[in-house]
Formats: C-alpha cells, sequence, structure tokens
C-alpha cells in the first residue's frame, strides 16, 4: 500500500504468557496519495474505559491503547499482520464492546490475475491481541476474478444486536451485502441491486437493528433500509438529491425509533450538509474535505451533537450545536495545527469527549474536554 505518513512504536516490551516479548511497530497509513483519508470513525471506547484508535499500517493494522483510563499511551503497534491488504480499513463497534475490522485483499493467483477478497477481524479487549483475519468472501467466483478487483472499499457496521454487517459497491455500481445471523454464521451474498455507485458507500445502525445504506451515484444517492434486525434491505425506488464528496456520508442515531441524522460533504462547495427522514438537506457550513466525525454527547445537561472535521486550511475544525437543531445555524472553531486524514471523536472513560487526529507525519494527538469550564473546551494537545 502506498505510504503517505508513518509514525514508530515507543512502548516497551509486553508480556505473553510467561515469557516477555516486544510488539511490533507499525508504520501507519492515515491517507491515501490523493489525500483523502483511509480510515474514519477510529477512536473507540473499549468495556475497561480505555480508549484505542486504529488505522491501516504496512502489514496489518497500526493500534494505539491507553495503558489506564484518561492515561498514557502505548503505540502504535502492528495488530491484524496480514499480506495484500489494501490501503482502507473500516472500522466498527457493538454495544458489546468488541471492534470489527473490515479490508480487502488482494492475492495473486496461480494462473494468473489476482484474487480479491473482504477479510475481518475481530477484537474483543481492549489492548489484547486482534483475531486473525477471517475471510468474509467475494460475490463473485474465482473465474471472475477480474469482476473483483473492481469492487469498492468495504462498509462494516454492527447492528443493535451486535450482528455485524459488511457491505461494498460491487463490480456493476450496484451494491453487495453479507451479514452474520444472531448465531454468527455469515449468510450469503445478497445483491442489493443498484447501478453507478460511488467507490464508497456507508452503513450506519440504529436502534431495533434498522440499517441505511447509502451509495452515492451520478443521479444522486441511492438508499437501502432495513427496519429491523430480522428484514431484508430494500432499495428504495427514487435516490435522494446530493453530489456527496467520494467518501463522506455517514449518520448518528439522534431520535427516537431509531431516527438518524445523515450528513455529506458536497463535491463542488465543499461545504457539509445534513438531513434526516424526508426533510430537505440543511446546509452547516464548514467547508473542508473528508468526512465529518459524529458524537452525540450531552454537554452541561444539553443534549448535542459535537461534530469534527478538517477545514479548508487541513487544520481540525469543532462545531457543538442542540441535536437536531442544524437549522438554527452551526459555528465552526479550528482548535489545532494541520492534520492527515479524517478527525475521530470519542467519550473517555471519565466521561470527557476526546477529539483524534493525525499529524501529517502520522503521529497521533488527543485532545480532552476539560472540565474546569462551562460548555466544550479541550485541553493542550497530547502527543502520542
Amino acid at each position: 500500500m502506498a505510504l503517505r505518513s508513518r509514525g514508530t512504536s515507543q512502548q516497551g516490551p509486553v508480556r505473553s504468557g510467561g515469557i516477555r516479548t516486544a510488539p511490533s511497530p507499525a508504520a501507519p497509513v492515515v491517507a491515501a496519495e490523493d489525500g483523502s483519508p483511509t480510515v474514519t470513525a477510529w477512536l473507540r471506547l473499549g468495556k475497561d474505559g480505555r480508549l484505542s484508535a486504529y488505522a491501516p499500517a504496512e502489514g496489518g493494522v497500526a493500534r494505539w491503547t491507553e495503558n489506564a483510563p484518561g492515561g498514557a499511551w502505548t503505540g502504535p503497534e502492528l495488530v491484524a499482520p496480514g499480506t495484500g491488504l489494501q490501503s482502507h480499513l473500516s472500522v466498527a463497534q457493538g454495544s458489546d464492546g468488541y471492534v470489527h475490522l473490515a479490508a480487502l485483499r488482494h492475492t495473486p493467483m496461480q494462473d494468473g490475475g489476482t484474487w480479491t477478497e473482504l477479510v475481518h477481524a475481530i477484537q474483543y479487549q481492549s489492548g489484547r491481541p486482534v483475531k486473525s483475519w477471517a475471510v468474509i468472501g467475494s460475490p463473485y467466483s474465482r473465474k471472475a476474478w477480474e469482476d473483483g478487483l473492481r469492487m469498492g472499499h468495504p462498509s462494516v457496521g454492527v447492528d443493535s444486536s451486535d450482528n455485524v454487517q459488511i457491505v461494498v459497491r460491487n463490480a456493476f455500481g450496484g451494491v453487495s451485502a453479507r451479514g452474520q445471523d444472531p448465531s454468527g454464521k455469515w449468510r450469503g451474498w445478497d445483491d442489493l441491486n443498484g447501478n453507478g455507485a460511488d467507490r464508497s458507500i456507508s452503513i450506519v445502525a440504529a436502534q431495533g437493528g434498522r440499517m441505511v445504506i447509502h451509495a452515492p451515484c451520478d443521479s444522486g444517492i441511492h438508499v437501502y433500509e432495513r427496519p429491523k434486525g430480522d428484514a431484508e434491505f430494500a432499495w428504495r425506488d427514487e435516490p435522494i438529491e446530493g453530489t456527496p464528496a467520494t467518501g463522506t456520508v455517514n449518520g448518528v442515531e439522534t431520535g427516537e425509533d431509531g431516527r438518524v441524522t445523515f450528513f455529506l460533504r458536497d463535491a463542488a462547495s465543499g461545504e457539509l450538509r445534513a438531513w434526516r427522514d424526508e426533510e430537505p438537506a440543511v446546509s452547516i457550513g464548514g467547508k473542508g474535505s473528508g468526512p465529518v466525525a459524529l458524537l452525540r454527547h450531552e454537554i452541561d445537561g444539553v443534549d448535542c451533537m459535537v461534530l469534527a472535521q478538517r477545514d479548508a486550511e487541513g487544520r481540525p475544525a469543532i462545531a457543538v450545536y442542540p441535536t437536531e437543531q442544524e437549522a438554527a445555524g452551526v459555528t465552526w472553531t479550528p482548535v489545532g495545527e494541520a492534520c492527515a486524514g479524517a478527525p475521530a471523536l470519542a467519550v473517555d472513560g471519565e466521561g470527557r469527549v476526546v477529539l483524534g487526529v493525525f499529524t501529517p507525519e502520522g503521529r497521533l494527538r488527543i485532545a480532552r474536554q476539560r472540565t474546569d469550564t462551562a460548555g466544550l473546551a479541550f485541553a493542550a494537545w497530547q502527543q502520542i
């Protein structure tokens, strides 16, 4: 994979059984050649109150982990090692705390050609080994390996019952999906139809097993929705209006009955837009690049949305407003120096909002919410 930014491990050896071993250092790849992020939603809180961060790396996945809730970090260490892994990583987490990773893998074939398949790995606990990559496969046979090469980047989601769903833009511009049933067994591939989809599609999970897939295309954004866990995805007949920049459609649950607010960055203006249900999209300004990071969190007793983006100057910028009140206006505030890839948001083990970014050199930087002042203000940046 093309390397744009690197970091080196600063952690000491760790104990594995009765043998003391040193984890392998990792070289993170946080942005592609064109500057687009290779991973989003990469900052996650474990059940033990420790945060972990993830990024694609040469030969696997780079992971940073807090030593204790709110404490110092170790990493980046190389986890989920593998050959042929492509440069985009999708990260999701269930209510059980398990972190799910999905990627595409290329393998040379003996008779020529390149076999493309989706792979999936799980981290059960913070800082612990990641389970080896499991093959999810391909919607195509080996005879049709050239079709596999035209697949897009996979997107992984976890529903409210902790069942995993992986979706991918297929070779013909439609959407292919494969999910787990409650027993953990992977079902067969579903062809959800459609055509002309962009390379990057998104999947968003909400309560009650609801999941929504967005596949941008030339005629708008195709939407596929599953209202509950035991239902099938249904394709809306008409795409919704919008011309999002590649890889910028995402969403978060903001209301009752699994209501989700979705966001995209307009390809022409660079501004962010938000919409939900059948309401028209609302511009929320914030010219910049890449997707916006999303976090719903209570601040000073108010249910708020916290957004983070890489602004037009390449710096991280933050916006905060009452949930579902985009129409009242959104103000963006730069909060640091130039960053690469996409920012990420999380709540740490002490209930503080945490903003994470990667430096242009691939180093991890963290800023935590101050608790000695009203509103959302951040303490000094911590470079890992």
